[in-house]
């Protein structure tokens, strides 16, 4: 018994939270539509919110929720965009978060979020700060040579030689850094004149390379091998490494081929396979060469732009009909009624009787053999005083979510079938033949039909190509024994440039027809006042326009970073080749003991016939005679 006490008690309670609880989330939604309907994005997003949570299987909650969520994130972005040109960067970031915290899958707004912070940081950044190290200079650290230098003293040199041989050069640059050096045998080397001061080791090697027309590597730690910088020694010597790029963006196999060609013809890479099943390309080449590929397909490898399109279609229709007049007989019939056999025979005037109906028939005053004449009238009139005046909106709004530079197609409506092909009727065998053997048949889209085709610029504006109709079935026709239908169709080709949020209207599509018609006894008709009691007039006003409003919402910008403008140095138009500042690994000499073969502070190799002054730092260190090494 106490069982069932609880159990009515449970239910009665149920059944008076649930209607409450409904209640609360109708109202939210009421509230929040009452926002919208006032542009208040912010509060309609948390009615919109408030009632989903409360129902979260309810579709139109859902709906309004989704939809409000991503408008009130672009009206924050659209305002945060607003203060950072105006250069209010606090207060922008506040707004990108804002928008974040709104709707955590708008990419617009987290990347104007990292490049507001960035701007920022960069604002606040002390000028004598240190820079950051870049991310190419990172990938060159990473694709460093296998065999790393480490020379006995980093000291700057100097050096002045005048008509001697590249070899005898390269050996004595190399003698003041205690590096061992290796001539190529088919190398024959040419007298140069070297003039250094206060240079790195590294600087001079490149100086001299440049101007002997040669090229070195590193084969020990102590030793670098030089040879004439030709195509045929590069291949030969260059060391070769292989890498696989897996590109996260691409989506077709035609944007990988585009990829891997701009590497080709960018980077002089003869040697790429492409993976469309995975995404990925596989290079081999040179060290420099890999750093570039990477840094080059960073930058092309970007996700592609988005925007969502908000298309509303109105029509407005109105339609005003005025009918004031009376409606009288207008036409009567006459007709000989057949006298009876043995009639009364005499002569006389005519006289008229009523006959059944709206008849009446005439006699003819009792001549023999001749009949009664019947005259048809017909009904009586009415008069008419009313006036209509009717008006129809409709509204349609979807929206559209498009790649950039890529075409979304919208349709809705019907789908009608045209008979196509020959239909021609015909008899074989003494039997017909039906129209519709051989008839084919193809389908029209009719109803609301939307082509867009977008293109987003850096700017955050966007050019719209669209095709946008209305048709409608409006009759039919028979043609060729087929009832075929009448397409009307109201069409706009169009194409234009918005900015991101700009509402760009398209009208244009008004129809309005005016008709006026009186009906009546002639001339009395035409009377002022007595025209409405002998006559009908009838005035009709159609308007009809279709306006159509589209608004662009960016969700996925271009992201360009000041990393991807960077200018890089790749080398020559024959050679690709990375500069590094520091490409050789110096080891201090508090870390590394001294090699007692060299001297420190100064090193000089001998040169027959040829002045030569090798000094490094301090420079106060006595200088050794060149004839006497």
């Amino acid at each position: 018994m106490v069982n069932r006490q609880r159990l009515v008690v449970l239910i009665a309670v149920s059944a008076l939270i649930v209607p409450a609880y409904a209640d609360r989330g109708n109202d939210a939604f009421k509230r929040g539509d009452r926002a919208e309907r006032q542009t208040n994005y912010d509060a309609a997003y948390g009615y919109y919110k408030q009632a989903y949570t409360l129902e979260p299987n309810n579709a139109k909650y859902l709906a309004a929720y989704s939809r409000m969520r991503f408008n009130a994130a672009a009206q924050h972005v659209r305002a945060g965009e607003l203060l950072r040109n105006t250069g209010a960067l606090m207060e922008a970031l506040a707004e990108f978060q804002h928008a974040v915290e709104i709707d955590s899958s708008s990419f617009v707004a987290q990347q104007d979020l990292r490049r507001t912070a960035e701007m920022i940081r960069k604002r606040e950044l002390p000028q004598s700060a240190p820079k950051v190290e870049s991310s190419l200079a990172k990938l060159t650290d990473e694709v460093e040579k296998s065999v790393e230098l480490q020379p006995i003293s980093n000291a700057p040199i100097t050096l002045h030689l005048t008509a001697v041989n590249s070899d005898v050069v390269y050996k004595t640059i190399c003698k003041l850094a205690g590096i061992n050096v290796l001539i190529d045998p088919d190398y024959r080397p040419q007298k140069i004149t070297v003039d250094l001061t206060d240079v790195t080791l590294r600087d001079a090697l490149d100086m001299v390379h440049l101007q002997s027309k040669t090229f070195w590597r590193p084969v020990l730690q102590n030793t670098i091998f030089v040879a004439g910088d030709t195509p045929a020694k590069r291949k030969e010597l260059e060391t070769n490494v292989m890498r696989t790029f897996y590109l996260q963006n691409v989506t077709t196999p035609n944007e990988l081929t585009e990829a891997a060609n701009t590497v080709r013809q960018i980077l002089d890479i003869s040697r790429v396979q492409l993976l469309p099943g995975q995404d990925a390309m596989v290079l081999r080449g040179t060290m420099d060469q890999m750093a570039l590929a990477e840094k080059l397909l960073a930058d092309i490898d970007k996700p592609r732009s988005e925007v969502v399109i908000d298309v509303t279609v109105m029509q407005v229709t109105r339609d005003r009909l005025r009918t004031l007049g009376t409606t009288l007989p207008t036409s009567a019939s006459f007709g000989i009624v057949p006298g009876a056999s043995g009639g009364t025979s005499g002569t006389g005037t005519g006289t008229g009787t009523a006959a059944s109906g709206n008849s009446i028939t005439l006699n003819t005053g009792g001549v023999s053999g001749i009949g009664s004449f019947a005259v048809a009238i017909p009904s009586g009139g009415s008069f008419t005083f009313l006036a209509t005046d009717s008006n129809a909106k409709i509204l349609q709004n979807p929206q559209i979510r498009a790649l950039n530079n890529e075409k979304a197609t919208l349709r809705i409506g019907d789908r009608v079938p045209i008979a196509t092909g020959s239909f021609q009727p015909g008899i074989i065998g003494g039997g017909g033949v039906s129209p519709l053997v051989n008839t084919q048949f193809q389908f029209l889209d009719v109803g609301v039909n939307i082509d867009i085709t977008p293109h987003i610029h850096a700017d955050h504006s966007v050019t719209l190509k669209m095709a946008l109709e209305i048709s409608s079935v409006t009759g039919s026709e028979s043609i060729g024994g087929i009832t075929q239908p009448i397409i009307g169709q109201r069409r706009i080709d169009h194409e234009t440039r918005v900015a991101d949020g700009d509402v760009n209207l398209l009208g244009g599509i008004l129809e309005d027809s005016e008709t006026q018609s009186l009906s009546g006894y002639p001339w009395v008709s035409k009377l002022p006042i007595l025209k409405y009691l002998f006559a009908q007039d009838n005035k009709e006003h159609r308007e009809n326009e279709i306006v159509f409003a589209i608004t662009p919402h960016i969700v996925r910008a271009q992201d360009i970073t000041e990393e991807n403008l960077r200018v890089v140095e790749v080398g020559t138009g024959n050679l690709t080749e990375l500069h590094r500042k520091s490409a050789v690994s110096v080891v201090p000499t508090a870390e590394r003991p001294p090699d007692p073969a060299v001297p420190q502070q100064r090193a000089q190799a001998p040169i027959p016939n040829a002045p030569l002054t090798g000094s490094s730092r301090p420079p106060t260190a006595p200088q050794a005679n060149p004839a006497h090494p």
